[in-house]
């Protein structure tokens, strides 16, 4: 293992910030349905408006550029509408700061490699660290002229940062390019702009702690009454005082039903943000606040019953149980989810898993999971595995960020720790410590999951070179010995960072 760079040291993950649950709004009228249309019409078009001043200060805008952002709008809507749509529009200018961040980083990053393997000769050999040469004078060639093209990409990429420039398309780019590929995409004109015009309303109001029932402009009662407070121009469509427009349909939330109701009844600020499917004709609306901030339990504590180790793979989660000395106990259990199909399908088949992986960690009287702390960012580049299709779309489907945030959530509501561990050497150990004296006992395959072909061979010699043998778990087979590692002392928590997973 020399040589290679240190592991970094496990830390339990901190809890969720905020809360987002989400209800159908029901039983509208078209009346009702008319005046949303309107307001988010309205207001899109001043989000718009003002997203086009924001973008074109640039870095050169201060505070008083965002006061006469509101001032300018406050006519058109009021102060509260105003102060949403320029808070809005300023973090939708950060996002997209940020990402073009993380393009220019990803241009460096290929141009740096094709550099590097431009300046080697054609058929060299590379190293584990570094890649080597092209393999024909041919593949040459082409990888200059993609050189060139980068580079290129790379300067106007690096002069809009120093400027401050960025391109934001309200609504999406995806769905702005589908406009011309309608066949492809089974859509018709007419289905196309109704999801358009959809996507660039405007209907969300932030919260505000201490005005009734936590927010003024977007009102949702205990008893479920939807009221909107309408911006000046539509004034006349008010059916009850002070101006707003109270819904026929009433409101009623499913997950974390009482804690909205307590945040409502206490006049503690809710956001909210109404949305409507075109697909299905429905009107939705979502409830988000903030959490405190909560103290993580320390990681020995976390530790202190045992820990289930998760390795994620393209359509499964690894799990197995680890001991108080961080050996595995019992068998290791597999989770499957599918990710092809619509984005809904694939964040339910996670969320499934996720179910599972946590209702079987509760059943074992675990209170923590440890995870690896992955990140692909710098793994998805096409120069870094130009000829390895298979291989980058396999990492670029990994769901690792949707993935960590659901496991966050949905752990901090069933009480259960979230553990992050380098996986850098997981593999490493795994195909060290663990994969020969297991296969050897037909407990697991090379990616840490159940093999189908049961081993009944005798028990692996014991000697200076061999790992000492585990008693079997709760779940282990009777009479057969159980997983075999190296002997680790109850202090040590070294291991239990590492992962006996093998991928």
């Amino acid at each position: 293992m020399g040589g290679l760079r240190e592991l970094a040291a496990p830390f339990v993950v901190p809890g969720p910030s905020g809360v987002a649950v989400r209800t159908r709004l029901r039983q509208l009228t078209a009346v009702d349905e008319e005046v949303l249309r309107r307001v988010g019409t309205h207001l899109g078009a001043l989000a718009g408006r003002d997203l086009k001043t924001r973008c074109r200060d640039g870095l050169e805008h201060d505070a008083g550029a965002w006061a006469a952002r509101k001032r300018e709008l406050t006519p058109l809507s009021s102060a509260r509408w105003a102060g949403a749509i320029t808070k809005a529009t300023h973090e939708q200018w950060a996002l997209a700061r940020r990402c073009t961040l993380a393009h220019l980083q990803c241009l460096r990053a290929g141009v740096r490699t094709l550099r590097h393997r431009l300046a080697l000769p054609v058929g060299s050999k590379g190293s584990k660290r570094a890649p080597g040469g092209y393999r024909s004078r041919r593949e040459w060639h082409a990888k200059a002229r993609r050189l060139r093209i980068l580079e290129d990409r790379l300067e106007r990429e690096r002069t809009d940062w120093e400027a401050g420039t960025v391109h934001v398309v309200r609504g999406g780019k995806r769905l702005a390019r589908m406009r011309h590929q309608l066949p492809a995409a089974q859509l018709t004109e007419l289905q196309w702009r109704a999801r358009w015009e959809a996507e660039r309303w405007f209907l969300q109001a932030d919260g505000e702690s201490g005005k009734r029932y936590g927010n003024e402009t977007l009102r949702i009662a205990p008893d479920g009454q939807v009221s909107i407070r309408l911006p000046a121009p539509l004034k006349q469509w008010a059916n009850a005082p002070h101006g707003r427009y109270v819904l026929t349909g009433r409101v009623a939330f499913a997950h974390r039903a009482q804690e909205w109701a307590d945040r409502v009844a206490a006049n503690r600020a809710v956001a909210y943000r109404i949305h409507y499917d075109p697909a299905r004709g429905r009107w939705y609306v979502t409830a988000s606040w903030q959490k405190p901030v909560t103290r993580t339990v320390p990681l020995a504590a976390a530790l202190a019953h045992g820990v289930i180790g998760v390795d994620l793979n393209a359509d499964h989660l690894a799990a197995w149980r680890l001991d108080v000395h961080g050996n595995p106990t019992g068998s290791p259990r597999r989770f499957s989810y599918d990710l092809t199909g619509t984005t809904g399908h694939r964040d339910a088949q996670v969320r499934h898993a996720l179910t599972r992986l946590l209702h079987w960690a509760r059943a074992c009287n675990v209170r923590a999971i440890a995870v690896e702390d992955l990140d692909f960012t710098t793994e998805r580049t096409r120069e870094k595995h130009g000829r390895k299709k298979r291989f980058r779309r396999l990492v670029s489907g990994l769901p690792t960020g949707r993935l960590r945030a659901r496991l966050v959530s949905m752990a901090d509501r069933t009480g259960i720790t979230v553990i992050a561990v380098d996986p850098a050497y997981t593999s490493k150990w795994g195909a060290q410590h663990w994969q020969k004296p297991l296969k050897r006992l037909g407990r697991v395959d090379g990616h840490g999951t159940p093999d189908r072909r049961r081993g009944t061979g005798p028990e692996d010699p014991a000697g200076p070179d061999r790992p000492r043998q585990v008693p079997a778990g709760p779940s282990g087979s009777s009479g057969q010995p159980g997983p075999s590692g190296p002997s680790v002392a109850p202090g040590d928590r070294t291991c239990r960072a590492r992962v006996g997973h093998t991928s």
